[in-house]
Parts: C-alpha cells; structure tokens; sequence
C-alpha cells in the first residue's frame, strides 16, 4: 500500500507547544498513522470542507486528504473545546 506524505501547516509547532509533551508523542503517533491510512475508522468528515477530524484523547486533529498528490497536510491541532474558537 502506498503511503501519504504528510504536511504540516506552520501553525502546528505554535499548537504542540500548549500541549504536555507525552500527549503531543501520542498526537503525533496518530498523525503518522494518517500516513497508512488518512481515513481510519472514527474520522469525520466536516461539513462544507474537505477536511477530516480525529481524536486522539482529548485533542482533535484536523487535517486535509489530498488524493491526487498523496498529500495529508495538517491543519489544526487543540483540544475538543478550544480548536475551534480560534
């Protein structure tokens, strides 16, 4: 199976810094897997985007599949309540 390079928008290095450092090993575990498969079971689309969402404890990340490159870009990363009041 091929995988899927993974891009991260600048923004993350300035969200993983607001997270203790063994959440972010285990965010960014989930976002290597993303790699494998950018559409694992229990991701959601969101409405209205091409974008889809995870959960990795009580962190979201959001990210984008693009399909015809083989490209996951990751957009966002925060906590479920936090990521969208931004």
């Amino acid at each position: 199976m091929a995988r899927y390079s993974l891009l991260f928008k600048k923004s993350i290095a300035r969200d993983l810094r607001a997270i203790p450092k063994k959440d972010v090993r285990r965010i960014l575990k989930r976002i290597e897997m993303l790699a494998v498969n950018p559409r694992p079971s229990g991701c959601e689309k969101l409405t209205d985007q091409e974008r889809y969402r995870v959960h990795q404890g009580p962190y979201r990340i959001i990210y984008e599949v693009q399909d015809d490159a083989w490209v996951v870009v990751v957009v966002k990363v925060g906590q479920r309540g936090d990521i969208y009041r931004r």
